[in-house]
């Protein structure tokens, strides 16, 4: 495992440490969650800083558009910008790390030309269509049909839990396009534009408060997707999601992990900074040992990231490697917001800063480690997935 920078990394760590000491200052200041038309603007500011710089789509190949990074040197780009506070993706998550590398390798020449600079560019924000209210860790039972009309599918169904799609231009959808095929078989990967006819947007409120999530409902009468928008071949969806999902649970919880880490320090400080004998400070043996616990457990999983991009260098590395990280991760999530709640005692039942303590903050990375669970293929699923690939077991029936 290689963990000193080559020569070029070096080089590539010290410029890009440079280039966010000059631009961050920039920056205005992160916009109110719920406001959608500014929390674009900003998130497409921060896209095109980083495409006029050469850091948009680092990890995607040069023909496309991307700089081409080694994966080294991703890891870099994710650890200084985490160390440095830059905004993290954001509203450009689903374009960047899902669609655009999935049709990088599925989509047809014109789709490329199309997109994939505008996604680069900040230009085109992405959400995505693949849960159901009766399809979610078990996927392949999806129901949104689509029917061939010409040169045009006809939608109909109900997605949920589609992220970002209240501001989103597209949507990375999953169809079934053949209802009597065995259930992995009859789906497709469409690009829906979200200003058809027929689609309607209703956002869902979560427990941090926040709306990133939507419910997505499409008319049967009135959605009209261009056939020329399928990804891969039609019946093929299945495979093709799994490409997506290969992009979704390799690095992109990468950057998180390492906020992550950050925020252990937060809370170590944070309880330092109280009087011996005041109760929950550091001369809290069990409380210091709780946190020396949960860094540890975040190192073990920057190591992992380490390791794998080692193996990285030298071959492919198992799909199922991101299923470990990211299952892994929801554990340690888990248990820094445990840590964060005997923190903050009393105050953790405010969402809002309170007696001078960051709670707005603190709780709400409390409340993050339900969602991490669920999204991009909940425990039980990552679970699944490293007992039959990595350890052999039999498939469940």
């Amino acid at each position: 495992m290689h963990l000193r920078d080559s020569p070029p990394d070096h080089a590539f760590r010290t410029a890009l440490r440079g280039w966010l000491a000059d631009t961050l200052p920039s920056l205005p200041p992160a916009p109110a969650p719920d406001d959608w038309p500014a929390r674009r603007a900003y998130d497409a500011r921060w896209q095109r800083l980083l495409f006029e710089a050469g850091y948009a789509g680092i990890h995607w190949p040069r023909e496309f558009g991307g700089r081409g990074a080694s994966p080294t040197e991703q890891l870099v780009f994710l650890e200084e910008t985490a160390l440095a506070g830059a905004p993290d993706t954001d509203l450009n998550f689903v374009a960047l790390l899902h669609a655009g590398p999935t049709l990088i390798m599925e989509g047809t020449r014109e789709q490329q030309q199309f997109h994939l600079p505008r996604i680069l560019r900040g230009e085109s924000v992405w959400c995505q269509g693949f849960s159901e209210p009766g399809a979610g860790s078990d996927l392949a039972s999806l129901r949104t049909r689509a029917v061939r009309d010409g040169d045009h599918y006809v939608v109909t169904g109900q997605k949920i839990w589609t992220s970002g799609a209240e501001i989103a231009d597209y949507c990375e959808l999953l169809v079934r396009t053949d209802p009597d095929a065995p259930k992995h078989q009859g789906i497709s990967w469409l690009i829906l534009p979200m200003a058809t006819p027929g689609v309607e947007v209703r956002p869902l409120r979560t427990m941090q408060g926040g709306r990133d999530f939507a419910e997505l409902f499409l008319d049967r009468v009135r959605v009209r997707v261009p056939a020329a928008n399928l990804v891969g071949a039609e019946n093929d969806g299945w495979r093709v999601a799994m490409v997506t999902f290969g992009f979704e649970r390799g690095t992109a919880f990468v950057r998180e992990m390492l906020d992550a880490r950050r925020l252990v320090v937060e809370v170590a400080q944070l309880v330092r900074s109280r009087p011996p004998g005041s109760g929950l400070g550091w001369d809290d043996a069990g409380l210091r040992r709780e946190i020396g616990v949960v860094a540890a457990e975040l190192d073990a999983l920057w190591a992992l990231t380490k390791r794998n991009v080692s193996r990285a260098q030298d071959g492919p590395v198992p799909v199922a490697g991101g299923s470990a990280f990211k299952l892994f991760y929801g554990e340690a999530r888990h248990h820094l917001g445990d840590v964060v709640m005997r923190v903050l005692d009393r105050a953790a039942l405010s969402a809002g800063d309170v007696a001078g303590l960051p709670n707005s903050r603190l709780v709400d990375a409390m409340t993050h480690g339900y969602a991490v669970n669920i999204a991009a293929g909940t425990t039980q699923i990552q679970r699944n997935i490293v007992a039959e690939r990595v350890l052999g077991l039999p498939k469940e029936r």
